[in-house]
């Protein structure tokens, strides 16, 4: 698993959970990753996840589940910066053993063990139920007990979320770890490439952020990302593109374009190669599953 800069998470007062609220301009921390998990739901914001291995659009509304270990990193829009919005999330720092050692290994809570465990790999979460939406609003104006009683209640509510609203970040895990040196190389080119995707990018302009030259960067990149620079480019552009497929009007050829492809064929084929459909399939499948979601709600 590639892991950044650490941060450790501690409660002064020596509880083994920590809430914290960011609002801020735009998100600022680097590629990191804690000792402990981090339940994070984003109020307000949008823009690209860079988690683990995977690169993935997120929006507001949107709730995420990271392991001890699994590096993650949230870059904003350019466009979300450029209106003046505050971005605004909601963070639940926790230890294994918040409950005491061997907790969750009891039969009752097997659901929540299981959740834990699945995080190693980073959860997507979408959750239906307005419950979790109205805990994590209230639990930053809490202390105490009502605090302890809301965390649960969250972790209860995400264990029994059905399959559909759980997805895995990445399908597997590795062990590839980068140094506290290498996070503050790669920070800069992640940086470049999340605010510049839509235009020219090149390897020579990363390898001037590292200071190295770009043979050297080259190797470093593929070393610790497990993937060419261009192959990172490609992957943040047709998740941007996946993005617009299913949010916008737009024939493929226009977001081929806004996606920062200057060849349609070269775009459907390297869109087939990350996701195994073309973009019209892709975005033709995600409408039936809508509609079939949308049936199944009308038939209860």
């Amino acid at each position: 698993m590639m892991k950044g800069i650490f941060e450790h998470q501690a409660n002064p007062s020596g509880v083994g959970f920590l809430v914290k609220e960011y609002i801020q301009k735009h998100f600022t921390s680097p590629l990191h990753y804690h000792d402990v998990f981090e339940l994070i739901w984003i109020k307000k914001s949008f823009g690209k996840l860079y988690a683990g291995n995977s690169i993935t659009n997120f929006h507001e509304g949107d709730l995420y589940l990271f392991g001890p270990g699994f590096g993650h990193c949230f870059y904003n829009e350019k466009s979300f910066i450029d209106r003046g919005s505050m971005a605004h999330a909601v963070a639940i720092f926790f230890s294994g053993e918040v409950l005491g050692k061997d907790f969750f290994d009891n039969s009752e809570y097997i659901k929540i063990k299981d959740l834990l465990n699945k995080s190693a790999k980073g959860l997507k979460l979408t959750p239906s139920r307005k419950m979790i939406v109205t805990l994590f609003s209230t639990i930053t104006q809490q202390s105490g007990m009502e605090e302890l009683i809301s965390f649960l209640k969250l972790l209860h509510q995400c264990s029994i979320l059905p399959p559909a609203e759980m997805l895995a970040l990445n399908n597997q895990q590795t062990n590839k770890e980068v140094t506290l040196k290498d996070s503050e190389r790669l920070d800069p080119v992640l940086k470049y490439v999340m605010a510049n995707f839509r235009g020219s990018l090149d390897s020579k302009t990363a390898a001037k952020l590292t200071f190295l030259n770009e043979a050297a960067f080259c190797r470093f990149f593929k070393k610790r990302m497990e993937q060419t620079f261009s192959q990172f480019v490609n992957h943040v552009r047709i998740t941007h593109a996946k993005s617009l497929l299913l949010k916008k009007d737009w024939d493929v050829l226009r977001v081929c374009y806004d996606s920062g492809f200057n060849s349609l064929s070269y775009f459907n084929r390297q869109f087939r190669e990350l996701t195994g459909k073309s973009p019209k399939e892709y975005r033709k499948s995600f409408h039936s599953q809508l509609e079939s979601v949308v049936m199944d709600y009308q038939d209860d």
